[in-house]
């Protein structure tokens, strides 16, 4: 990511507290807005030419989308095409996430957003026909959509149905699962929590989660929400990923650990 993305990211967030909590339908907008622009090359390099001013990138978005978005979601797509961004990939992927920070204002209070795009994730994964129907580059990206709606209407909250039907109509080369795992870091991270996916051989209790999440919490300076996993190839033992960060503490581990020492 470059330093022009990073700063235009910066400048998105900034425009979203500026904006207030949005309702769904924001989101929907500005997503729906993302998969138009994904799919018009000079759209899209319009909408990043750094010679044109704001004006004249507003005056763009109203001739394009009229009065298709809500007026919510328009002041944040023109905000993010007035910033500079690093390459209309970048763009796009910024518009996403932004979408996504609206989804999780607009859930309801208590909702675990991401804790329902894990679980969808960890669903797909297990069934190889639903992530080949999912994932499949040939499948038809409004199939796809209505499986999702058949399999999420009226059983995950509304913002997550919405987070998942714009992930496989706008999938920009990327696997289902590593989709899915990126909105729920997004959506916790909008919601004040980082993710942390604990797996461990057996069920972990109370007491023991209290105590790594009290640990966890304090390396990471914010608060922790468990994704746990039972794995028993891991034998015993705990691994942690939070993000890109791994502990690997598991008894798999260290005898692969002792194995590869004693070979060498």
């Amino acid at each position: 990511m470059g330093s022009a993305t990073r700063g235009a990211l910066a400048g998105t967030r900034a425009a979203l507290a500026e904006l207030g909590r949005a309702d769904l339908t924001v989101a929907e907008d500005l997503l729906a807005a993302s998969r138009a622009i994904g799919g018009a090359h000079h759209l899209r390099s319009a909408l990043i030419d750094n010679e044109a001013d704001a004006a004249q990138k507003h005056a763009l978005i109203a001739a394009v989308f009229g009065d298709k978005l809500s007026a919510g979601a328009t002041s944040l797509l023109v905000s993010a095409a007035s910033s500079r961004w690093s390459s209309g990939e970048d763009f796009l992927a910024g518009l996403e996430e932004l979408g996504f920070r609206v989804a999780a204002d607009a859930a309801g209070e208590g909702v675990q957003v991401d804790a329902e795009l894990l679980a969808f994730e960890r669903a797909v994964a297990s069934d190889s026909e639903l992530e080949l129907a999912l994932g499949s580059k040939l499948g038809a990206t409004a199939t796809k959509a209505k499986v999702v709606d058949r399999l999420l209407a009226g059983k995950a909250d509304p913002a997550t149905v919405v987070i998942v039907g714009h992930l496989v109509r706008q999938p920009r080369g990327r696997r289902i699962g590593e989709m899915l795992r990126y909105a729920a870091s997004v959506v916790a991270d909008q919601r004040g929590f980082e993710v942390a996916t604990v797996t461990s051989a057996v069920p972990l209790d109370a007491a023991q989660l209290a105590r790594l999440e009290q640990g966890l919490a304090a390396q990471a300076g914010r608060r922790i929400r468990f994704d746990t996993i039972v794995d028993p190839s891991l034998l015993g033992g705990v691994r942690v990923q939070i993000g890109d960060d791994v502990i690997d503490g598991s008894v798999a581990s260290r005898l692969s650990l002792l194995r590869q020492k004693l070979a060498g």
